[in-house]
Parts: C-alpha cells; sequence; structure tokens
C-alpha cells in the first residue's frame, strides 16, 4: 500500500471508530490562557452520529408535530432564543389553597397542593443551564423521541422506559439556556481536553485568561469590559441561570423554571450538568433530612443501574446540614424545592475529558437514559 493510500486508510478508522476509541486517552498539555481562534482549532474534525444533540438550531422544529407530548414555549431569552417545555400526561386537578412557603408555615404542606391525591407522579427535567454541558440536551431530546415512538434516536428499543414514563406527568425542558448551548461550537466535549471545558464553560477575560472557577461565579452578570470569550455558563446578558437572583430572577430562563415549578408542583425535580468526573447525584443544598434521604435513596437506586449496565458512576453524598465558612450556595435546585417541595437535585454526568473518566458518546446517551428510568421507577414505587 501507498504512502497517500495507507494516509486514506487511517482517515477512515479515526471516523468509523468510537471516539474514544479513535482518540488517545492521554491528558492534553494545560495553558493558562487560550484565544477563541486556537479553542476553534482545538475542536475535532468528525461527524458528530444523529442521536447526540449539541446545538439548539432546529431543536423547535422537531417538535412541532409530537402526537403525544406537548410543546410550550416558556419564555424567550435575551438572544431572543425560545426556552422550550415538551409535556407528556395530563395535569391532573387538585387542591391548592397556598404557595408552598405559606403552606409550610401554616404547618400543612398539603394546603399548597395534594400531591398525595394525584394519580401520576409528576417529574420536572432541566436540561443543561450551563451551556455546553450537551450530554444532558442529548438525553431529554431522546427521552422525548422515547415517549413518541418507543425508541432513542439511535434506533434502540426503549418500551421499559416508555412504559414508565406513560405512568407519570413528565415536563422536560430540554435545553435549560439555549444561550449558552448556541455559542458552544464543538457540539460535544468528549474526547477533548480540561482547557476545553475551561474555555467554552466560563469563557475568558480581555487578556485571553481563564475565567475558571471559582472566580466565573463572583462577577455576575458576567458583563463588562474585563469579559473576553462570554462562556456558556451565561446567557447572552451574561446571567448563569444556575445562580440567579431567586427573589427578582434577572433572567427569564430562572424564572420560567420557578413557574413551572410553582403551578405544576412537580414531585421529583432535576438539573441536568456534566463535569470530569464520574457521574453523579449531588446533595440537595438547604433541603431538609428527609428530602436528602430520599435523593441519596435514588442515588443507591440509579447507581445500581449503572453498575448493572457496566457504566460508571460517583460515590454517595452525606446528608448533613449547611454551614462553614463557605456554606453551600442556594441555587436552583435549591429554589425548586423551596418553591414546590419537589424532591430537587443536581445530576452531573461524564463529559468523556481525555484523561479523565473515558466514556463513548453512546455510553454517556446510555448513562442519562439511565438516570431518567431510575427517577420514574422512583417515583412510582411512592404510588404503589
Amino acid at each position: 500500500m501507498n504512502r497517500h493510500a495507507l494516509k486514506g486508510t487511517i482517515a477512515l478508522v479515526a471516523i468509523l471508530l468510537p471516539a474514544t476509541l479513535a482518540q488517545s486517552d492521554k491528558p492534553l498539555p494545560r495553558v493558562d490562557h487560550m484565544t477563541s481562534a486556537q479553542a476553534k482549532a482545538r475542536i475535532p474534525d468528525r461527524s458528530l452520529p444523529d442521536f447526540w444533540i449539541g446545538d439548539v438550531k432546529g431543536l423547535a422544529a422537531r417538535f412541532e408535530h409530537l402526537e403525544r407530548g406537548n410543546l410550550t414555549i416558556l419564555a424567550t431569552t435575551p438572544g431572543g432564543r425560545p426556552l422550550l417545555m415538551v409535556a407528556f400526561g395530563s395535569k391532573e386537578t387538585v387542591a391548592h389553597h397556598a404557595n408552598f412557603n405559606s403552606a409550610i408555615g401554616g404547618q400543612k404542606p398539603a394546603a399548597y397542593m395534594e400531591k398525595a391525591a394525584r394519580k401520576k407522579p409528576v417529574i420536572l427535567f432541566i436540561g443543561p443551564v450551563h451551556g455546553h454541558e450537551v450530554e444532558g440536551l442529548t438525553g431529554l431530546v431522546n427521552l422525548i423521541q422515547i415517549m413518541e415512538t418507543g425508541k432513542d434516536l439511535r434506533g434502540h428499543q426503549q418500551e421499559r422506559l416508555r412504559r414508565l414514563g406513560d405512568q407519570c406527568r413528565l415536563l422536560i425542558i430540554p435545553a435549560g439556556n439555549p444561550d449558552g448551548t448556541a455559542r458552544f461550537e464543538p457540539r460535544a466535549l468528549q474526547g477533548l481536553g480540561d482547557d476545553d471545558v475551561r474555555f467554552w464553560g466560563q469563557g475568558t477575560w480581555t487578556d485571553d485568561t481563564f475565567c475558571d472557577w471559582p472566580q466565573c461565579k463572583q462577577q455576575h452578570p458576567m458583563v463588562g469590559d474585563n469579559v473576553g470569550f462570554l462562556g456558556c455558563y451565561f446567557n447572552d446578558a451574561g446571567i448563569n441561570p444556575m445562580h440567579d437572583e431567586w427573589f427578582a430572577p434577572m433572567g427569564p430562563e430562572s424564572a420560567a423554571f420557578l413557574k413551572v415549578a410553582r403551578e405544576e408542583g412537580p414531585d421529583l425535580a432535576v438539573s441536568l450538568h456534566s463535569h470530569e468526573s464520574k457521574p453523579a447525584v449531588y446533595r440537595p443544598a438547604y433541603t431538609p433530612v428527609e428530602i436528602q434521604q430520599d435523593i441519596r435513596s435514588l442515588a443507591q437506586e440509579c447507581y445500581a443501574l449503572l453498575s448493572q449496565r457496566q457504566l460508571p458512576f460517583g460515590g454517595l453524598f452525606e446528608i448533613r446540614p449547611e454551614g462553614g465558612k463557605n456554606p453551600e450556595s442556594f441555587h436552583l435546585t435549591s429554589a425548586l424545592y423551596h418553591g414546590s417541595g419537589a424532591g430537587s437535585f443536581t445530576f452531573e454526568c461524564s463529559h468523556g475529558i481525555r484523561g479523565n473518566v473515558a466514556v463513548t458518546l453512546e455510553q454517556i446517551l446510555d448513562i442519562q437514559l439511565s438516570l431518567y428510568e431510575a427517577m420514574l421507577q422512583h417515583e412510582i414505587n411512592k404510588k404503589q
């Protein structure tokens, strides 16, 4: 075989192999700054599979002809993009006499909403509020496809997950920060490096150094002459929807999440995130011990499914109150509980970053679907 033919064969193999096999699993050399041109040059020349959803372009068109689900536009982002929700299952009318906080003050949580009278549990899924964490976007679009057809976007039968979904009312917000996701050019971080996460996630200052964590949360909104590339954490107005001002929301996304939660009174709510480590259910901050215990039980059930399917998973969190010099922040999942009484939590999926947790794009989707299955079964069990 001549040199040119060999080169072509190697290129073809690289396309056909799963991304984690076609690329080295060694970490990339770490840098302390990056320009937009350098970040774009690091994006792999690859074709992402059809089941992978890493962009909000055309997202609304996907849901225009749903037969089982109902599409709602909850709000318009600062960038002029629709914040979409797809619901499955009818809303049940139950007694509702007070807001949740007042009902708690009145020592009768059911005065907010008689959740026990509902036949079906209500589950709220909020897709990535950090726009580059598209693993949750991929998972939720596939979940919508499953509820419509019984198959995911790979064509894999998912009848069990669909049957579980039919026993619930599902509220699915596929992209929690459409502005941030629209800014995310790689469409997947799998196979890239830590510095790619830093650039596309938190962004840079005007000298091209990384905003990084926790500095990226020490200026909010992220606007001003010192901001270089606006990371995908933020909407086009520089608001991080995970850390909005919950008593006076600055972003339309945050206000919409809280409105859905107040009106629907979900039994369970998740904010889908991603990181470099193993998939993990995080402790819900500023919630009662009973809520933490329930979410910890859900984590055990989720991890058991992941183990059974030979997928990675993290450790169980410790149940504890807030405290210390730097206590946990009161963020989106905290606000969801205090507005609706939902068992709310954050789930962190794996990006599949080089040198960290090696997972393929297919495995990432399987991790997402396993979480959803565990969530649905967990709430259905409470109704039995």
